[in-house]
């Protein structure tokens, strides 16, 4: 995936994220879940790596985030939203990034 696209859509999701924070029961839950998948992409990627490396992660993330969320509160409903929760993980993931720039 182009590195540029990535990350629009990284933001993207966080700012999907932050206009949750009016309701907060909501907005905790959604950030709980993006630390999950932060700490899966800890696994996956390594704590030394480039932007490169993250993107190339990113295919097939919305598969395995919502696998993981699944498997991480099995009596909760379904994640309506994966797509959005691991793009908002990559964001906070991607500013650990040896090669991050704002």
């Amino acid at each position: 995936m182009d590195l540029d696209l990535a990350r629009q859509q990284w933001q993207d999701g966080q700012r999907r994220i932050e206009r949750a924070r009016s309701d907060r029961p909501r907005y905790a839950r959604l950030t709980g879940q993006v630390d999950l998948l932060v700490a899966a992409l800890r696994k996956r990627v390594g704590q030394v790596f480039k932007l490169a490396e993250l993107a190339a992660a990113y295919d097939g993330a919305d598969e395995w985030a919502r696998t993981l969320l699944d498997e991480a509160e099995p009596e909760a409903p379904v994640t309506a939203e994966p797509g959005t929760l691991a793009d908002a993980a990559f964001h906070a993931y991607a500013r650990g990034a040896s090669d991050y720039r704002p």
